[in-house]
């Protein structure tokens, strides 16, 4: 069951008084109104509306009120008649807020680096996609006490310190009664973590403020946090909304802290988009890139989120205790409290699950400026790394999927059998494999409140040991008789030649990848003119390139399948003397999968060879393309081979059968077989380095140049 926020509202309203009273009353605050506008440092109207402003507006402030925010604050409301005691209230919540002011403007208090923090200010930032960096992120009037706290971190500090200098005054003179009607509404309860550090800067003792915070208490006493935890699962091809993994945080109690296995102790808080389940996937994507939906933060108890991830998606899940103090937590916690609430867009690549736990930790430690470090794009993984990087990961956990304990089960029984010298039949290994998929074994209890140990060793794939995701590479080839070099570069994020450490088995899935390639132009006589490539040309642009392999003889579940949408760069030899251009790409491929070889002994993995079959479809659109279109089906076909820990080898052979529609000229075909054959050979040199070889053949007998060889350096960063 998720723990729902709660919000409460204040309705502030004035006792009626009796007739006779109502004149004097007038008179003297008229006349009491006109004194503190012109000798105290705040307006007496300032004090009972809850509104402050600077000097500049403080002008203007004997004009009426209106449309006050600050409301929210414990303000008298039993009677209009200003007795002795509410003077000496107010000259002593006078004389605060000119200590108080002081201080904030000789340490600068409005411009701290937590202080904006906690306001959602984006100093230092490059957001490309959300607001300007002079104003806060929210733009929810309740989040704020003045009405220009959106766009001044110095006029909400002001408000909050006006609003406390009332509380704390008060609260030594308020009532049971009172103090009953006034829980929740208080500052105290409503901004927590704001109150906090204000306390701290300003050496203000706890004990002054006694205000009761029943919803607060209630819901802190329920999570009961003594530790976090960043839990971190792993990449996920078959649902493209976890196609870059998921992070959230692990909040821990006494109990869990002691026992890390009894999850039922702890809770999950997750950051994610609230999008409309009536929208088509490609809205749903739209929408989730532009910020056309809010996010949601939700809180649930952690064994329910975390059995969605191992059990029902099988993605294996990495468990970091983040280094933080109890007091950073705890404010953690109250940040988390005041936030909870609010309606902010997501991005799915600035403002997702990985930077919200960034933005959480940059209020505690506004010294390391996480987020800062990250400016465009925010990954999963890029968050590990860069905690692991500051120092701020303690102990790990590995927690292995039901598919990767089934498949160690399987890789177990096999390596017995060849132990044995005894071989299955092909039968024999069929029933195996299926049984191994159905087997129920999971690292969670039957009833999913305790981990189980495991008995398996750790994968290979844990993010700290992932080589970094964006690549920039040169290459020098030669394409028929042409001389080039290219120079491209990806924003992300694996292919099945990179480096694998790190990353889920035989991962396929590039994006924002970009390649321009350079020929070297010798020969400029007319005869070559014509057919020769230009100096200078787009060789691709690729929006999303992946693949999803499931291999029919492992435990895993699920199909095979890919899908492209790209920019590239054809010769389609639908006309004779063709030349090459450019075309957008869109293909799908459906098909099967098969691991060999041997599996690293007592792991889950799968063996480490790969091969594959797919069935393809393509569209493909271009003005140098014959009737400006062509669609193509056929068969994909390739193997990869692990050599060794630094060498990978995979060989593809591509048999699409185009189609561009009837021509009545004779030299132009309308439908025609394109075979391709491509090799490619990597060594990585380090995490950050590796040489590439690329190679390809075209056999349509109307492409001009066949062949094209490169060798790469490919660097990532």
């Amino acid at each position: 069951m998720s723990i729902k926020p709660i919000s409460s509202s204040v309705n502030c309203t004035l006792t009626k008084i009796g007739q006779r009273a109502r004149l004097p009353v007038a008179i003297a605050g008229v006349l009491l109104s006109a004194q503190s506008q012109a000798f105290l440092p705040t307006p007496l109207s300032i004090m009972t509306t809850g509104e402050l402003a600077d000097e500049s507006t403080l002008e203007s402030v004997t004009a009426p009120q209106k449309n006050v925010v600050i409301a929210k604050a414990v303000v008298p409301s039993s009677s209009n008649v200003q007795t002795d005691a509410q003077k000496s209230l107010t000259s002593a919540a006078e004389s605060l807020l000119t200590d108080w002011r002081t201080q904030v403007k000789t340490e600068n208090l409005a411009q701290h680096t937590t202080w904006r923090r906690l306001l959602y200010f984006y100093d230092g930032q490059n957001r490309a996609l959300t607001k300007k960096k002079t104003e806060s992120l929210i733009d929810d009037p309740s989040f704020f006490l003045s009405e220009r706290g959106q766009q001044d971190s110095g006029a909400e500090l002001d408000a909050m310190l006006v609003a406390l200098a009332q509380e704390l005054t008060q609260s030594s003179t308020t009532n049971d009664k009172r103090a009953n009607t006034q829980a929740n509404r208080s500052i105290s309860c409503r901004f927590p973590a704001r109150v906090a550090w204000l306390k701290n800067v300003l050496t203000i003792d706890d004990a002054s403020l006694s205000a009761e915070c029943p919803e607060l208490d209630e819901w802190t006493q329920k999570l009961a946090p003594e530790q976090l935890s960043i839990m971190f699962a792993q990449e996920y091809l078959d649902n493209p909304t976890s196609a870059f993994a998921h992070t959230l945080l692990r909040i821990d109690s006494k109990a869990s802290v002691a026992d890390p296995s009894q999850i039922h102790h702890a809770y999950a808080l997750n950051y994610t988009v609230g999008g409309n389940p009536a929208d088509s996937f490609p809205v749903y994507a739209v929408k989730s890139m532009i910020g056309g939906y809010d996010s949601i933060i939700e809180i649930d108890p952690y064994p329910e989120r975390f059995a969605k991830y191992i059990q029902d998606d099988e993605r294996d899940a990495w468990t970091y205790q983040l280094n933080l103090t109890p007091s950073e937590v705890q404010q953690i916690i109250r940040h988390v409290w005041e936030t909870k609430d609010l309606e902010l867009p997501y991005y799915f690549a600035t403002d997702n699950c990985a930077s919200e736990i960034l933005r959480l930790i940059d209020v505690v430690r506004p010294q390391q400026h996480l987020l800062s470090q990250l400016p465009y794009v925010v990954v999963p993984s890029d968050v590990v790394q860069l905690l692991n990087k500051e120092s701020l990961l303690g102990s790990t956990n590995y927690t292995p999927a039901d598919s990767t304990l089934r498949q160690a089960q399987l890789n177990e029984v096999k390596q017995q059998r060849d132990q044995l010298g005894y071989h299955n039949s092909a039968k024999q290994m069929i029933n195996e494999i299926k049984s191994a998929q159905l087997n129920p074994v999971s690292s969670m209890s039957d009833n999913k409140q305790t981990l189980l140990p495991r008995s398996i060793a750790v994968s290979d794939n844990n993010p700290i040991d992932r080589h970094p995701l964006q690549l920039g590479y040169v290459g020098m080839g030669q394409r028929g008789d042409n001389n080039y070099i290219d120079i491209g570069v990806r924003a992300g994020y694996h292919d099945t030649l990179d480096r694998p450490s790190g990353f889920p088995q035989f991962f396929d899935l590039e994006g924002a990848a970009a390649t321009l390639r350079l020929y070297d132009k010798d020969d400029h006589s007319s005869s070559h003119r014509d057919s020769q490539p230009k100096s200078v040309v787009l060789q691709n642009v690729t929006l999303i390139r992946g693949r999803s392999f499931n291999p029919i003889n492992s435990a895993k579940k699920g199909k095979t399948w890919g899908a492209t949408i790209e920019a590239t760069r054809v010769n389609d030899g639908s006309q004779e003397n063709g030349t090459d251009h450019l075309v957008g790409s869109v293909g799908y491929e459906s098909g099967w999968s098969w691991a060999f070889g041997t599996p690293k002994a007592n792991t889950g993995e799968m063996p480490p060879q790969l091969c594959y079959t797919f069935l393809s479809g393509t569209a493909q659109t271009g003005r140098g393309l014959n009737k400006g279109f062509r669609v193509g089906t056929g068969v994909n076909a390739g193997c990869r081979y692990q050599i060794n820990n630094q060498l990978r080898a995979q060989a593809e052979l591509q048999l699409p059968y185009w189609y561009h529609g009837n021509s009545n000229e004779s030299d132009v075909r309308g439908h025609y077989w394109q075979p391709i054959s491509t090799l490619g050979l990597q060594y990585d040199i380090d995490k950050k380095q590796a040489l590439r070889l690329n190679a390809s053949y075209d056999w349509q007998n109307r492409v001009a140049d066949h062949d094209d060889v490169q060798l790469s350096y490919r660097r990532y960063f």
